[in-house]
């Protein structure tokens, strides 16, 4: 099992829990990391994942995403056919850096691509290639618990 965390679920667990959904959220995405330090699915990455935390300046949510990254199996180069892909994907209305971690999510073979943003969550699921599965970390939990039969 392959997963792609965007950068919003990747920093949920950093969120202020003043709402149940929240709560909810950071605690999937930090079970979610666990299963990934213990090898039991597989984190993939991108250049433009690793880019954008780059940019980020709370020093403490870049040091987070970094140490969850290195759990990665996969770093999935930004290239042409990345790009192409994502400039498919942004035209149907999605956002330049959403339609790239989709691209390399697809293109990485991630079996899941994560995300705490709705819009994006709405948006994508119709427009991915039928192999990767656009899930909030609530989703994500429930298929991985179906996936091991539980």
């Amino acid at each position: 099992m392959k997963i792609y965390l965007d950068n919003c679920s990747l920093q949920r667990p950093l969120d202020s829990k003043s709402q149940i959904r929240i709560l909810l959220e950071s605690e999937a995405v930090l079970f979610i990391i666990e299963l990934c330090e213990k090898n039991l699915v597989e984190l993939i990455s991108s250049q433009v994942l690793l880019f954008e935390i780059n940019q980020s300046v709370n020093l403490a949510r870049k040091e987070f995403a970094l140490e969850v990254l290195q759990y990665s199996t996969t770093v999935v180069t930004l290239d042409e056919e990345i790009k192409n892909r994502a400039k498919e994907i942004a035209a149907a209305g999605i956002m330049a850096l959403d339609a790239l971690h989709l691209a390399a999510a697809e293109i990485g073979g991630a079996n899941y691509f994560c995300t705490c943003d709705d819009k994006l969550l709405k948006k994508a699921k119709a427009l991915v290639k039928p192999t990767l599965t656009v899930v909030s970390p609530l989703q994500l939990l429930e298929e991985l618990e179906n996936d091991n039969g539980s």
